[in-house]
């Protein structure tokens, strides 16, 4: 057993239809690889195609590989929340049964300023929309004064934006951790993200040095049960800040160019288990309704599928999936109650349908097994139906 590995590899955002419950969230109509493909007339991921990406759902220009080298399936969401904390603590095993909180009307004043006096700093805005919608509005007014930038979506997070020539990244960082610890219950959001930004007024642009505040996992997750039994966790890009540090470490990437060479760096050298999560889907398209740039990202990571898979080694399971869906061809740029798809690879791997699973926290259950482990959190191993014995 010692000599097995495996790889969970997240395309953040990158949901494949509508889940069953998605009129509650306000996302009936969302599919992001489907409204994406009828946006840009037909997808050409031909790599994908391979594996079995067809086979998961009705994909303009894709159409079922009749010998995929994959196996491939869909994964519903069982826990409540669409935000990359909840999809990444599910395929890691732990169900959310209560979502956390958000805030459509901005965070009470009272939390800023708690906010205000524990970090030096007054607050200028206490706003729900995107990034770039409050750095037109309030990036000029922060660099005469200094004070925040917080604002909020329609998902649990507490976003704090400074200019970088302006707040020192350090001490943006430490506000986010004053932040993060001031917080609890019942304003225990999900994330505290630090936004730092440069530019001048007109063209304010995001920078690469975000960074991920979150809430510590309440029970126990594949990653505790692969540190318990002293296998090797590796975490790439958000990872490792999605579980609060704890039983994993990693590197923050750039983008995914960079995330998609670190997976390559583990693959061919690397042990255990690598978690890793490639963010520009998310971050720079689908939150910015920005379709060819979606597309090309996925076109990407398409391109580098090859070099993944030729240096998978004999005992690999390679897994490729999503935490959850944005849209970026709806009104909203917000994240969306979708369903993601499972692609499955590896020299063990049986090529075929995976099928649907009710909770994305199958995947963890079959790595789990796999890595043979007796934990199964919250989902059922499909194992048996994908690896040839």
């Amino acid at each position: 057993m010692t000599s097995r590995r495996a790889a969970i590899v997240v395309l953040d955002g990158v949901g494949i239809g509508a889940a069953s419950d998605a009129a509650a969230y306000g996302d009936v109509g969302s599919n992001t690889l489907g409204n994406v493909a009828r946006a840009v007339g037909g997808l050409s991921l031909p790599n994908m195609q391979r594996l079995g990406l067809g086979g998961v759902a009705s994909l303009e220009g894709m159409p079922f590989a009749l010998k995929p080298t994959g196996a491939f399936g869909l994964m519903e969401p069982a826990s409540a929340g669409k935000d990359s904390t909840t999809g990444h603590w599910e395929i890691a095993g732990l169900k959310l049964e209560v979502p956390f909180p958000t805030y459509p009307n901005g965070f009470p004043q009272s939390i800023l300023d708690e906010f205000a006096a524990r970090s030096g700093r007054e607050v200028i805005c206490n706003e729900v929309g995107s990034g770039t919608e409050m750095l037109d509005r309030w990036a000029e007014a922060h660099t005469r004064t200094g004070a925040w930038i917080v604002y909020t979506s329609a998902d649990s997070v507490f976003q704090v934006a400074a200019h970088e020539s302006v707040v020192p990244l350090a001490e943006l960082y430490a506000a986010c951790e004053t932040a993060r610890a001031m917080l609890v219950a019942p304003h225990d959001v999900s994330r505290v993200i630090a936004r730092p930004f440069m530019g001048t007024p007109g063209s304010w642009t995001r920078t690469t040095n975000r960074r991920d505040f979150s809430i510590a996992p309440p029970g126990e997750t594949l990653i505790d049960a692969l540190a318990a039994a002293g296998i090797a966790r590796t975490g790439v890009g958000k990872v490792d800040d999605l579980f609060a540090h704890r039983g994993i470490e990693g590197g923050h990437t750039t983008g995914n160019a960079e995330g998609i060479e670190r997976i390559l760096d583990w693959i061919r050298s690397g042990s255990g288990f690598l978690f890793g999560n490639l963010v520009d889907f998310d971050q720079l398209y689908g939150h910015r309704n920005d379709v060819p740039g979606f597309y090309k990202a996925l076109r990407e990571f398409d391109d580098a599928l090859p070099a993944i898979t030729a240096a998978l080694h004999e005992d690999d399971l390679l897994f490729i999936t999503a935490d959850h869906g944005n849209d970026p061809t709806t009104p909203s740029t917000d994240h969306a109650r979708e369903n993601v798809p499972l692609l499955a690879l590896g020299p063990h791997v049986r090529p075929g349908p995976i099928g649907r699973r009710a909770s994305f926290a199958d995947l963890g259950a079959t790595v789990a097994e796999w890595m043979g482990l007796g934990f199964r959190g919250a989902g059922k191993s499909f194992l048996p139906l994908m690896v040839m014995r």
